[in-house]
């Protein structure tokens, strides 16, 4: 069991930097806090096996923007025998409103950085879409062209089916008159008729 008394220098205050110590410390089962200081600082009291409170101490040298650590300073102290869990010590009541609206608006303004970026993507996508558009105006006139040669093709095709299939009956009901023609000169020479 291995503990320590960290103070951390930075841009720690207002950034949501105390909630990323507090998840770090109950990802790896620590116990202690962490509370801010009046001098900008962040306090943190941690202990817990030796190589949990080693990852503990790499994680909040890097804290997710906006946080931003520029030094943290570690001596080693005695466990605390009572200390079962890890928890935030909070300020005062106006203090930590201050906090949270300092949190707040650092994830406020990454989001704005990020809306505008898409905004910059989407305008770039709107110009591509407009040219799609145009494509797809060129491929419908050519789909039209297409289907009215087609129907004009069909109309010729069947125009001819039609003209064949007269053409063909013409033929056959000769064909069939002069077979009837020939049975009946069969039959009168036989005396059949």
């Amino acid at each position: 069991m291995r503990a320590y008394q960290v103070r951390v220098t930075g841009r720690v205050q207002r950034v949501g930097y105390r909630r990323h110590v507090l998840e770090a410390a109950q990802e790896l089962g620590l116990a202690g806090f962490v509370r801010n200081e009046e001098d900008g600082s962040v306090s943190v009291f941690v202990q817990g096996e030796e190589k949990s409170v080693e990852e503990f101490l790499e994680r909040i040298r890097s804290p997710p923007p906006p946080a931003l650590v520029r030094d943290l300073s570690v001596k080693e102290r005695r466990p605390r025998k009572g200390l079962k869990s890890f928890r935030v010590i909070y300020g005062r009541l106006a203090d930590e409103l201050q906090e949270g609206f300092g949190a707040m608006q650092s994830v406020f303004m990454n989001y704005w950085g990020e809306f505008r970026d898409f905004r910059q993507e989407f305008r770039d996508f709107r110009q591509e879409f407009q040219d799609f558009r145009q494509e797809f105006r060129e491929f419908r006139q050519e789909f039209r062209d297409f289907r009215d040669a087609s129907l004009r093709l069909s109309e010729q095709t069947l125009e001819e089916v039609r003209a064949m299939r007269q053409d063909l009956k013409a033929i056959l009901d000769e064909r069939l008159a002069r077979i009837e023609k020939d049975i009946a000169e069969i039959k009168a020479r036989l005396g059949l008729a």
